[in-house]
């Protein structure tokens, strides 16, 4: 069996690649890092015009009603380029959410507009999927939110956020709802924005099937990020490579020598394998949800794993130049290494894997 993508996922992955190609230059992405929130509106609009915003919602809410298999291969792109737009929280797990749990009215007010990217919702998941932190946590109760979530994705400019609770609850609220209040926080990477929200007695409408749904969008989420590090891994091999080939050291090109080659064929041999996981862990939220957690476990922890020995690697075969602006390595380095952050590290990824897998209790 040949488990590849169809003729009409590689005209998607092909549309996004030339696309990014020409909107999304190393220049954009140095500009757009210096901003306070990171997002560049021109890329946003571009990719829209493809529908990336409404891949994951219904046709009948105007969007393509595509799979979370079109979604890895779109996220893997972006991440090639260190896209600076929302994406895993605003693209993925906000419409996920709402068209899982949302009722009738809900998708309604919010899908249509969620679909052409013109109102973005962020995803305030982030202590039901890492853990909290700092006193971070939000209580429901009576339709009113209170508490602080961290590392809101895609919370910048949001017109609206999806917010989980401490008992496993969803929420949907607008970003003018009273008592809320936003702060920008600052991560490494400098190509994508995440928030704090502080409730206050903060209104918000729950979601159905609130437990189910939250680990759904976590996992999808997650499958997200690790398409994103395979696509940021791949770019860092492929600059690692053409730098080696141009630059000379001893009187000839640094690519003739072993050890660097080596270096370049241990990175590729690493990524490799980790096509496969995320695909098939994309590839079973349709067709057999109930190993989806698990799968997305595999591909988050494992491609973080390998996507810290890429950014090391591909720095060190570098040298110093490696350290430096003028490559723009460091976004692809800090991008991977957020992304192992975001929605769980490796190792709390495992430890849920290893219960899922009756391992441990």
């Amino acid at each position: 069996m040949n488990f590849g993508l169809s003729e009409e996922q590689e005209l998607i992955r092909d549309s996004f690649s030339g696309t990014l190609e020409r909107v999304c230059q190393l220049d954009t992405v140095r500009k757009t890092a210096e901003v306070s929130a990171p997002m560049d509106e021109s890329i946003w609009t571009e990719l829209c015009s493809l529908g990336m915003a409404g891949l994951l919602i219904p046709e009948e809410f105007g969007g393509t009603g595509l799979t979370l298999l079109e979604v890895a291969v779109v996220s893997e792109e972006l991440g090639r380029r260190a896209a600076p737009v929302p994406f895993a929280g605003g693209v993925v797990m906000a419409p996920l959410a709402i068209r899982l749990g949302g009722d009738d009215n809900q998708k309604r007010e919010w899908l249509p507009a969620m679909a052409d990217g013109s109102l973005r919702v962020g995803v305030a998941v982030s202590e039901a999927a890492a853990g909290a932190r700092e006193n971070a946590g939000v209580t429901a109760g009576n339709g009113l939110l209170s508490g602080r979530a961290l590392f809101v994705l895609d919370g910048a400019e949001a017109g609206g956020y999806v917010v989980a609770d401490n008992a496993g609850g969803l929420h949907i609220l607008h970003a003018n709802a009273s008592g809320l209040n936003k702060i920008a926080l600052k991560t490494i990477d400098r190509t994508r924005a995440v928030m704090e929200l502080r409730f206050e007695n903060t209104p918000a409408e729950p979601l159905r099937n609130s437990s189910d749904v939250l680990q759904t969008i976590i996992d999808a989420g997650r499958v997200s990020l690790a398409a994103d590090s395979l696509g940021v891994g791949e770019e860092m091999l492929r600059q690692s490579v053409e730098y080696s080939a141009d630059r000379n050291q001893f009187g000839r090109t640094i690519s003739s020598f072993q050890a660097v080659k080596h270096l370049c064929a241990e990175m590729a041999a690493e990524l490799q394998p980790c096509r496969g996981l995320v695909w098939h862990a994309a590839y079973v939220i349709d067709q057999s949800p109930k190993e989806l957690s698990l799968a997305a476990a595999f591909a988050k922890s494992h491609m973080d794993e390998v996507g810290r020995f890429v950014a090391r690697t591909a720095t060190e075969v570098h040298g110093g130049m490696g350290f430096t602006d003028l490559t723009g390595l460091h976004y692809w380095f800090k991008r991977l290494g957020v992304n192992r952050a975001y929605l769980g590290s490796p190792e709390r990824v495992r430890a849920e894997a290893a219960r899922l897998q009756g391992f441990t209790a």
